[in-house]
């Protein structure tokens, strides 16, 4: 079985999927032991000296003036059952499973004070397959604490978790587990929930998305290409250098490298933008998406704390360092780039089932007359495009301030991140569409001699839909492609 290990290598959004989607196992470093008790030590060496430490011996939010004394547990769990505010659907099991994973990713550089004996809890209950039940509903983006407070009560042994199928109590799930609830010290719920894990691991699983996805954009682009005859000339190495923009070469370097040598077909002097553009529009998508990654990976590898503990200095200090601006941002830039790949998508796949283009069938109908061929599915394609582009709408300036004025700022991460996530779904399946019609008007054409990439992607379609030999319902075919490229195990 996989392992990842975390407090040591650099945490990526692969790593985020293999936990998530692929079942890995947690491994923590050897180092992170001595980390964690270093910054614990600092923590309540801190606390006992008279310092105001918030979230251990304050209140949270407008109670931030609150000093708090007695027992440091009890308040612990209060503090988590006044912010057991979440509502709506819960999260799917592999976005929990990912957001176990980044929370403890981050608390493994040390920088809570989180006890140690709570951190190894939340690595066996990931690694035991135990999700708590987090309802969808309540982040605005400054830290996901609202969300958070189900792993923590879970932790504790308290609310419901799915475990192995089944919905069950959370201390029932534990001893199943052969593991027992925690008793949570001081400023540990704190430690917990306090953090953007919402945000960075649902983000880090859309990027990965939108890297697969990416890839077969780039199949259905080459393959339209072929199909069309497209003017090859655009992928001129030297086109590139002439215009160095983010991306462009590589993705005209990876096109060349599915279309092989030019086929020799007569081609027009300009195609369509649609076409004619793709390495700049990919291009563009490959810079954002990598600004994404690198937006996502920041956060998975920080000691992302309010308070933070710098251990080293044996200092305890408030920070903003849960806030995630520059996540919101880049999921707002991503969906944008998305939005623009997916439009020049649906453009070629009208222009290849329009009338008669490029030598090809009108509506790409093998038998013609009244034939309705692929023509209806424009608009099932224009539908899709409208969806997308209302979903790439910005919303990370959407917020109120609340307690009190307090919080008078939010990012809206987990709303960008979730609109991301629909909008690569829905730009699969614009994919799944172009590669239909490219696929058929290859078979249509005749003489067009495919690169052995070409030839792959088209045997992979080939392999769920058959060829349009007269009309039938074509809505099917184009539900089973999406479901094959949106399995992790489309091979092209």
């Amino acid at each position: 079985m996989t392992t990842v290990e975390i407090g040591a290598a650099h945490v990526t959004v692969e790593d985020v999927a293999a936990v998530a989607r692929g079942g890995a196992v947690v491994a923590v470093a050897p180092a992170v032991g001595e980390r964690l008790r270093k910054a614990r030590e600092v923590l309540d060496r801190v606390a006992a000296d008279g310092q105001r430490i918030y979230g251990l011996n304050t209140g949270l939010g407008a109670n931030l003036g609150t000093s708090v004394e007695g027992d440091a547990s009890e308040f612990q769990r209060q503090l988590l059952h006044g912010r057991s505010g979440a509502v709506g659907d819960p999260l799917p099991a592999e976005t929990v499973r990912a957001t176990m994973f980044a929370r403890a990713a981050m608390l493994s550089r040390g920088g809570s004070g989180l006890s140690p004996k709570v951190f190894e809890a939340l690595v066996a209950a990931l690694n035991a397959k135990i999700h708590p039940v987090m309802p969808s509903i309540g982040s605005i983006g400054a830290g996901d604490l609202v969300l958070m407070t189900a792993l923590a009560r879970c932790l504790i042994g308290e609310g419901e978790v799915e475990f192995f199928g089944e919905r069950l109590p959370a201390v029932e799930a534990l001893a199943r587990a052969g593991l027992s609830p925690v008793t949570l010290g001081p400023k540990d719920g704190l430690s917990l929930i306090n953090s953007s894990a919402v945000s960075a691991g649902a983000g880090a699983l859309a990027i990965a998305d939108a890297l697969s996805a990416f890839d077969q954009q780039q199949q259905a682009a080459a393959l339209t290409m072929a199909a069309w005859g497209a003017n090859r000339s655009i992928l001129d190495p030297r086109l590139q250098e002439a215009r160095p923009a983010p991306g462009q070469a590589e993705a005209a370097a990876q096109l060349r490298g599915l279309l092989g040598e030019d086929d020799g077909l007569p081609t027009a002097l300009q195609d369509p933008l649609s076409i004619r553009c793709i390495p700049s529009i990919h291009g563009a998508l490959i810079d954002a998406i990598g600004r994404a990654r690198h937006a996502a990976e920041i956060e998975l590898n920080a000691a992302a704390d309010n308070p933070l503990v710098l251990a080293d200095d044996g200092l305890v200090r408030s920070t903003g360092n849960f806030h995630t601006p520059a996540l919101a941002l880049a999921c707002e830039t991503l969906g944008l780039a998305i939005a623009q790949a997916a439009a020049a998508s649906a453009a070629r796949f009208i222009q290849l089932t329009s009338s008669g283009r490029n030598g090809l069938p009108k509506y790409l109908s093998p038998v013609g007359g009244a034939s309705a061929g692929f023509v209806p599915l424009q608009k099932t394609v224009t539908a899709i495009l409208a969806a997308i582009r209302h979903k790439a709408n910005p919303v990370m300036l959407d917020f109120l301030p609340v307690s009190e004025g307090v919080e008078d700022h939010a990012t809206q991460t987990p709303l960008a991140v979730a609109k991301c996530a629909e909008m690569i779904a829905l730009w699969r399946r614009l994919i799944a569409f172009e590669l239909m019609a490219a696929t058929q008007a290859v078979d249509l054409r005749g003489g067009v001699a495919l690169a052995a990439a070409t030839r792959t992607i088209h045997a992979a379609v080939r392999a769920h839909v058959a060829m349009l030999r007269a009309d039938r319902p074509l809505g099917i075919d184009a539900e089973a492609l999406y479901a094959a490229l949106s399995s992790g195990k489309w091979q092209a």
